[in-house]
């Protein structure tokens, strides 16, 4: 790799500064040389702003004019797959804003030009890179907490009616689901990356305040692989917002309490009775790193230096899509689904509202 890598963000919007100011906490190891977006106001008002030099209008146009080793996709949901294949066609790893993608059809086209390419397919799941929750992992892997039994992952926020006066929200073909796919998803894949590989969902999902195609609430009980289970809420009608989760063991309890991110005095840990946690449990040793995008571009950044696969890639991101597209699946047709269901054959692996008449755009719209 280059002394500093070469980053080409897609998107100027509000997200793309959230991005900037982490790339700028790695000041020194990565640099913005170029930016893109159909908004030409948006676009010249963010360069010179921010001190970047090359501007255009297509994705097209920007990767045949520079050689970049990361393309960060800052648009709306439904805009993230074409950018992110033409990156990875181009050569570069590519990094896209959550969700990854509109469904996992989406998810795997990507994946197809990610093995045919050199690059990576990284989706910003920004929880995993707390340092408090790398050490739950660590924990996790190694045993030292025992057998999983119960976990509790909810995500209650508010976002009124005007939120939503942004055109592409609330509609499938362009934000891609409700809270469950643009809110919850950070914990539901905080969740999948602790307890590993979920088998079966049971859902149920309303719009019960909003004026939108989506839902604005979700309920969810999962399966895991281990024999643990999970209750998963997401609501965006909550009023005293927060994100929750509990993580029940056989030697002790896990509790996280936040709200956009975590830091080491956000979690709590309680033994179980008669079980004496040592430090090497907890709390969490070393610096406190938040959970946030630039704990994410550390990870990042480190791993295309050393030419290794970030993390936040490959099968780990696609399990989380995986559950969010079974949690749909399982609320608009009523049945209990198992992971093995979501495949091309299921109208959900193609779109989320799974073409059902009562949750379909034609229906809703």
């Amino acid at each position: 790799m280059p002394d500093r890598i070469k980053i080409g963000l897609v998107g100027t919007g509000n997200i793309a500064n959230s991005h900037l100011r982490a790339i700028k906490a790695h000041e020194g190891r990565a640099e913005v040389v170029a930016a893109m977006d159909v908004d030409q106001g948006r676009l010249d008002e963010f360069c010179e702003k921010h001190d970047i030099p090359n501007s255009y209008k297509s994705v097209e146009d920007m990767l045949a004019a520079e050689q970049l080793d990361l393309v960060d996709v800052c648009t709306p949901p439904g805009a993230h797959a074409d950018p992110a294949i033409a990156a990875l066609d181009a050569g570069a790893s590519v990094l896209v804003e959550k969700p990854p993608c509109l469904s996992l059809e989406d998810f795997d086209r990507i994946a197809e030009a990610e093995k045919r390419n050199k690059g990576h397919f990284i989706t910003v799941f920004q929880h995993r890179f707390g340092s408090a929750g790398r050490h739950v992992k660590h924990l996790i892997d190694d045993g030292l907490l025992g057998a999983p039994y119960v976990s509790i992952c909810h995500t209650l926020w508010f976002r009124g009616d005007a939120y939503y006066e942004v055109p592409w929200r609330g509609r499938w073909d362009t934000e891609g689901g409700g809270p469950t796919m643009g809110h919850g998803i950070h914990q539901i894949d905080l969740l999948g990356h602790l307890l590993g590989e979920w088998t079966e969902i049971s859902a149920t999902a309303a719009r019960m305040a909003r004026h939108v195609q989506t839902e604005d609430v979700s309920f969810a009980h999962v399966s895991f692989a281990s024999g643990a289970i999970a209750s998963v809420v997401n609501s965006i009608l909550s009023p005293r917002e927060e994100s929750y989760q509990r993580f029940d063991f056989a030697r002790g309890t896990l509790e996280l309490t936040h709200l956009y991110g975590y830091d080491a005095q956000s979690w709590r840990f309680t033994p179980a009775p008669g079980v004496e946690a040592g430090p090497e449990i907890w709390p969490a040793p070393g610096p406190d790193v938040k959970s946030s995008h630039a704990a994410q571009y550390g990870d990042i950044l480190d791993s295309l230096e050393r030419g290794e696969r970030p993390g936040s890639t490959g099968p780990g991101a696609r399990r989380t899509l995986e559950l969010v597209t079974g949690l749909y699946a399982s609320a608009f047709t009523g049945t209990r689904v198992r992971r093995e269901d979501l495949s091309p054959g299921n109208p959900f692996y193609h779109r989320l509202h799974g073409d059902h008449p009562d949750w379909a755009p034609t229906a809703t719209a």
